[in-house]
């Protein structure tokens, strides 16, 4: 277990007891597991082993990596120390007692676990000729465990530090009874039917490769087009609500990012390159710092403020390799990006105005349902993350907090999450697995209008300093489509499908028919493909299915004859006959009002 000290709260209700009675039940069937797994391999040396939202999982130095195939014997093993019936004993032992017990079994990792804990004594738990480095709780006898599966093996470093070893890490979970277990499966098993990592790839919407990098997904041209549909939608949107565009350099010399404060706060989060002139320069992992410049272009008046400047901004952060997934967390993704320059009595009002759009776009995408609201604030205990200026850091969260509240806006606080220079909204989702993320945030700042000398012509001649929020509309391209994959199962709706519509000609013969019907659709922009290949016309129609296209059109002789199309339906099966025109006109309506 990773925390071995003190004992764990008493939590307040009925319900959050019981789940304490379930992190005790899983947390003990991790150690069933661990002494399985000692059995089975005794070369391997013991990490930790906790209890987490859904189940468990234990870390491992095993000279060979574990696989599934590994799994099935584990768990057999795990069924007989349950049969055994041993109990769990818990006992103490001086800190220099326990650290000569664990190197004497060679379990280096709770060597080092032990000599961190400030106490003079640890808690130890044996069960059987199993014995471990635990705070506990734990249940009665291993006797007691009705109901466990072991999920996945993976890799994992000591500690979820990349500068340390990579261990092997078993995932399990367990549960009370027999049927709680196989509803948890059974809701796992769709959750994996909506995994944007295996979903996007069936549906070819991206792909990775070894050879290009870890976090770096390929958009393949479906993915590619889905981004561009999102991409158009988003700038339109942003200009009828007075954004200016900008374009600004993928890098920039590290003088740029020691003027924001990115240098000293974010370094090992940036890619660092050393050119042939010997300026050290970096990729951007925010667009903050140049649109900034572009403001100080010139001289600016209380009149011309706010100002807004947006990009659709491809930028990079050197992602820890644990951490980066499909395209959820990656190293180079397309952020929404948008600044907001305005005068401080102006600041309240763009704030509302940000979370309008936010809400628009959000209800467009059918999303609005799965994102909450987390108001992020500084930690004044952590020096070293934020910049140190209490009275503004109070100031801003003061001023953050009343718009919260005057908008009537739901949300948590959280200590400790803001960005460096100042307190923050994130819009928080989780994907099918229940694992929570941040898809994008709404910053206000009070420190970078100040370091970057920026200021505006006053009503009365004085220069002053404006007000900065940072913002997006939809994130991050890659994670909001990452998220709308998992939300759709796929199946996007007919505006954001890659492919609206596949032409499936009956025979041969009736390929040139299905070439104009293609011509017209693609007249009225709407994206289509033919299914010319060999093979029975249900198979085809198998193949749109499985790849989630909205429309199917059958055409043979009786449809060229009456200019009409036989329509299918993803989601409602065989329409039947419908001319050409009034088709085209439905797709066309349905992508205006983005149903």
């Amino acid at each position: 277990m990773e925390e071995v000290r003190g004992s764990s709260p008493l939590r307040p209700t009925i319900f959050l007891f019981f789940t304490m009675e379930l992190d005790t039940l899983r947390h003990s069937t991790s150690h069933v597991m661990a002494q399985a797994v000692k059995r089975l391999f005794p070369g391997v040396k013991l990490a930790i082993g906790p209890a987490i939202e859904d189940g468990f999982y234990y870390d491992f130095d095993s000279p060979q990596p574990f696989s599934e195939e590994d799994l099935p014997k584990i768990e057999a093993e795990m069924a007989r120390i349950i049969k055994e019936n041993q109990k769990f004993e818990r006992s103490e032992l001086g800190k220099v007692e326990a650290v000569k017990l664990f190197e004497k079994m060679g379990e280096s990792y709770k060597v080092e676990l032990i000599k961190d804990i400030p106490d003079e004594k640890v808690s130890l738990y044996k069960s059987g000729d199993f014995t471990d480095l635990c705070k506990g709780p734990h249940i009665a006898s291993t006797g007691q465990i009705k109901a466990f599966k072991l999920l996945s093996a993976t890799g994992a470093y000591w500690r979820g530090s990349e500068k340390n070893k990579m261990l092997q890490r078993i995932y399990g979970t367990a549960f009370a009874t027999k049927e709680e277990l196989e509803n948890y499966l059974k809701a796992k098993e769709e959750a994996e039917k909506r995994d944007h990592n295996k979903v996007g790839r069936i549906l070819e919407i991206f792909t990775t490769h070894e050879a290009v990098g870890q976090g770096l997904p390929l958009i393949m041209p479906k993915g590619a087009k889905i981004i561009q549909i999102l991409q158009r939608f988003v700038e339109d949107e942003e200009e009828k609500r007075g954004y200016l565009l900008t374009k600004t350099p993928y890098m920039a010399k590290s003088d740029l990012y020691k003027i924001s404060g990115h240098w000293d706060h974010y370094r090992e989060g940036m890619f660092i390159i050393n050119s042939k002139d010997e300026e050290i320069l970096a990729l951007r992992p925010m667009t903050c710092p140049f649109q900034f410049m572009i403001y100080k272009s010139k001289t600016r008046s209380y009149k011309d403020l706010p100002l807004k400047y947006c990009e659709n901004a491809v930028l990079f952060r050197n992602e820890s390799s644990g951490e980066m997934h499909g395209l959820t967390r990656v190293r180079q993704f397309t952020l929404a990006d948008a600044h907001i320059i305005c005068l401080p009595e102006q600041l309240e009002e763009e704030f509302k105005k940000v979370l309008d759009l936010i809400k628009f776009v959000m209800k467009t995408l059918g999303i609005e349902n799965e994102i909450w609201y987390r108001f992020s604030k500084w930690d004044p205990d952590n020096k070293e993350k934020y910049i140190d200026d209490p009275k503004a850091w109070e100031e801003s969260q003061k001023i953050m907090k009343k718009i919260l509240d005057d908008i009537k806006l739901d949300y948590k606080e959280a200590d400790g999450e803001a960005a460096f220079y100042g307190p923050k909204l994130d819009i928080q989702f989780k994907n099918v697995y229940g694992k929570e993320d941040t898809i994008f945030t709404v910053q206000v700042d009070f420190a970078l209008p100040g370091r970057f000398g920026m200021e505006y012509v006053d009503k009365d001649g004085s220069l002053k300093t404006p007000m900065v929020i940072h913002r997006s509309s939809i994130g991050c391209y890659e994670r909001t489509l990452a998220l709308l994959i998992e939300h759709y199962a796929g199946a996007f709706p007919v505006w954001l499908s890659p492919v609206q519509t596949v032409i499936i000609p009956i025979s041969d013969e009736h390929m040139a028919y299905a070439e104009k019907v293609a011509q017209t659709l693609r007249d009225r922009d709407i994206r289509v493909e033919i299914n010319d290949k060999s093979g029975r016309m249900q198979h085809k129609i198998r193949d749109a299915e499985v790849q989630k296209v909205p429309y199917m059109l059958i055409v043979g002789a009786k449809e060229a004859q009456a200019e009409s199309v036989s329509v299918r339906e993803r989601s409602k099966g065989d329409l039947g006959p419908m001319k050409l025109a009034d088709f085209a006109d439905k797709i066309v309506t349905e992508v205006k009002e983005k149903k």
